[in-house]
């Protein structure tokens, strides 16, 4: 019985790093959307009327913020319920141990589940980081034609 619960501890190691793992990855998610949604307050804030040149500018980067803001939020979610599955997964091995059940067929479809949906949350990430490398640029291209 002790091996037993030494081998599903071993078994539920892997698991609980890629849980660290995919924490970091929502800290930095929650991070940048957080600066998006500072971005766009402040732009809202200094908001020129029409007719102003600027008008244009700040609609413009309004729009891309919000779809910055639509991609982080994405990624947040589908990597928290991957987290999620994983969680489930390392439950699983235990319950599976304690119960003698076996449930390794249910807990490796959670386990691939949870990649997907990982794999799916950066590369919205990387969708969100081309936006803003965007935003940025036009930024420094209306700075140029001052």
């Amino acid at each position: 019985m002790p091996d037993d619960i030494a081998h599903t501890i071993q078994l539920a190691l892997a698991p609980s790093f890629l849980l660290t793992a995919i924490s970091a990855i929502l800290s930095l998610l929650t991070g940048r959307l957080g600066r998006a949604v500072d971005r766009a307050r402040w732009i809202e804030q200094h908001y020129a009327p029409k007719g102003d040149p600027r008008h244009d500018y700040q609609v413009a980067q309004l729009r891309l913020i919000d779809r910055r803001m639509l991609y982080a939020n994405m990624a947040l979610v589908l990597c928290a319920i991957s987290a999620m599955l994983v969680c489930i997964v390392i439950a699983g091995l235990f319950l599976g141990q304690m119960f003698h059940v076996v449930v390794a067929q249910s807990m490796s479809a959670a386990f691939i589940l949870a990649m997907l949906l990982l794999i799916a949350g950066l590369g919205l990430f990387l969708v969100e980081v081309r936006l803003a490398v965007v935003a940025t640029r036009i930024q420094d291209e209306l700075l140029e034609r001052e």
